[in-house]
């Protein structure tokens, strides 16, 4: 006769590991890799951290595993592609399968998305080639359907369809999921058929090390302009305030006259980019034009910002957890405000979209300044910045409008 279980004894779920992956997986996209503890994977999880380290031996090796596993499903969900046709449905399926993947893994996406640069060495390789597949798969159909596109012309635009379906892990908006899959089908295909045109291969030097011109000599400015340079190389965590010092040449002690931390210096970087963004909005807007006129002036301005400062965007995603929880919220209302005031503009142009449907394809556009940009390695020229403001125009009017060239730097 068996034993009668005692009620007193826990057993292990089976499915165990799967909740600590899972758990952690949402707890390094939700709060930064540097501020999730093995301790606080194991209360998500709820057992001791005694318990997490049978499992794993230390914070890395479950952030490494967190990371490459969802590279691996984006790896699964595209594998059908090896062996169909190569053609527009076999491209639509992809679409559909990447951005089912990205539905399902929406709160820990961001892991992938922003905090993979903590990988180590052959990691970090794992997952680049993981990326190669997914885009390699992607690009087979887009050489079909587009035999004349370059090489550089088919990751630019395979990246940029996984760029703007990636997208909705950087924000919080709300939808039904049917509605989400048919605006980023609508919108990937319609980046899937983009006039690329002829880029330089590549710009030579660092465009991360370049001071940009312009910058108010004043300390105070200085201090801004560095500290979001090397917060963008080095990342928030590593970047020294006597790194910040010498970057600006000054003592250490003489940063304290402005700013009492490291952290009110990330702070009032979004805020002044933020304040600059809202007041060239508020300009353009003001102008009384056209919905449409409006839309390609905010993005043609949007565009050239970023390109003239690459640091402050991919800082704000990257390094916005290691903010005060109250100057998080400031943040995210003014982002919110800017978002709203492009989603309005978007709806008077496309009565074929819902508020909810612009207000994804929005997020995608702002992502893509972002990711075609490092794509191009912020080359700021003429011909970089109209790739990504037409990019721009197929994502929220669904066809290129007629503009001058953007000006030169």
């Amino acid at each position: 006769m068996a034993p009668t279980p005692r009620p007193d004894v826990r057993r292990r779920p089976k499915d165990r590991k799967a909740q600590i992956a899972r758990a952690s997986a949402e707890a390094f996209s939700a709060l930064g890799y540097h501020a999730v503890s093995m301790e606080t994977i194991a209360s998500r999880v709820g057992i001791s951290a005694t318990a997490l380290y049978r499992h794993y031996p230390s914070k890395y090796d479950l952030f490494r595993d967190a990371v490459l596993a969802l590279g691996e499903q984006l790896v699964a969900c595209t594998e059908f592609a090896d062996t169909a046709q190569a053609d527009a449905e076999t491209l639509q399926m992809l679409i559909s399968a990447v951005t089912d993947t990205a539905l399902a893994n929406r709160e820990s996406g961001g892991l992938y998305r922003w905090e993979a640069r903590y990988l180590r060495g052959d990691d970090q390789a794992t997952l680049n080639s993981q990326m190669r597949t997914v885009n390699r798969r992607i690009q087979r159909s887009l050489m079909a359907i587009r035999p004349g596109l370059t090489s550089r012309q088919r990751w630019i635009l395979s990246s940029s369809m996984l760029s703007a379906i990636g997208s909705i892990v950087d924000h919080h908006a709300r939808l039904p999921a049917v509605h989400v899959r048919a605006v980023l089908a609508e919108v990937a295909t319609a980046i899937s058929k983009a006039d690329v045109g002829d880029l330089p291969a590549r710009t030579t030097g660092d465009v991360q090390r370049r001071r940009p011109r312009g910058v108010d000599p004043s300390k105070y400015e200085a201090l801004l302009t560095e500290s979001a340079r090397l917060f963008n190389r080095k990342g928030y965590r590593d970047t020294t305030m006597e790194e910040i010092a010498s970057a600006v040449g000054m003592p250490t002690s003489g940063i304290y006259r402005h700013f009492s931390g490291k952290n009110d210096i990330l702070a009032a970087i979004y805020r002044r980019a933020a304040d600059r963004l809202s007041a060239e909005a508020s300009s353009i807007l003001g102008a009384g034009s056209d919905p449409e006129d409006a839309l390609t002036g905010l993005i043609d301005a949007y565009v050239k910002r970023s390109f003239d400062h690459p640091e402050l965007a991919y800082v704000y995603y990257t390094e916005r957890m290691n903010m005060a929880a109250t100057d998080q919220k400031v943040l995210r209302n003014l982002q919110r405000a800017t978002v709203e005031s492009w989603v309005r503009l978007v709806t008077a142009i496309r009565s074929d979209w819902t508020v909810g449907q612009a207000r994804f394809a929005v997020h995608a556009a702002m992502a893509l300044v972002i990711d075609v940009g490092r794509l191009v390695h912020y080359d700021n020229t003429a011909a970089s910045r109209v790739l990504v403001a037409k990019m721009l125009d197929l994502t929220l009017l669904g066809r290129y409008r007629l503009r001058a060239t953007l000006p030169a730097r």
